[in-house]
């Protein structure tokens, strides 16, 4: 569906990584989610309609870099996504907790890279 104010008509947000097959693996066995693009050295794994996470190796001046940034992946259920990765043995960097201020119930994970993932559901 295009943006009709835009053209856009989809949103990748890139991971870099060394180690391509243990980022994917883990974006793929792990959370689940289908990869919808391999070219090879970058993968697209699909989060929404026309929304995903790229997961591709580092090239040219693409570096590892996951601080101070993260991907929200919003879920109706943050407690079962909680379990599902707490029994896959999935590093938690903070259990389930509200976020008053933003109107949400959130925890945050780690990839095999360091990137912080969120899942969050709005309180409304």
């Amino acid at each position: 569906m295009e943006n009709r104010n835009t053209g856009i008509v989809a949103q990748i947000s890139w991971l870099y990584t060394e180690d391509l097959d243990t980022s994917a693996s883990f974006y793929a066995d792990v959370l689940g989610l289908e990869c919808t693009r391999d070219e090879g050295g970058a993968r697209v794994f699909a989060t929404g309609e026309n929304a995903g996470i790229g997961v591709c190796r580092v090239f040219a001046d693409r570096v590892v870099e996951p601080r101070g940034g993260m991907i929200s992946i919003v879920t109706s259920d943050v407690d079962a996504w909680y379990q599902r990765l707490v029994g896959q043995g999935v590093s938690i960097t903070r259990p389930p907790h509200r976020l008053e201020q933003f109107g949400i119930y959130t925890f945050f994970v780690t990839d095999p890279n360091g990137y912080v993932i969120e899942f969050q559901q709005f309180d409304s």
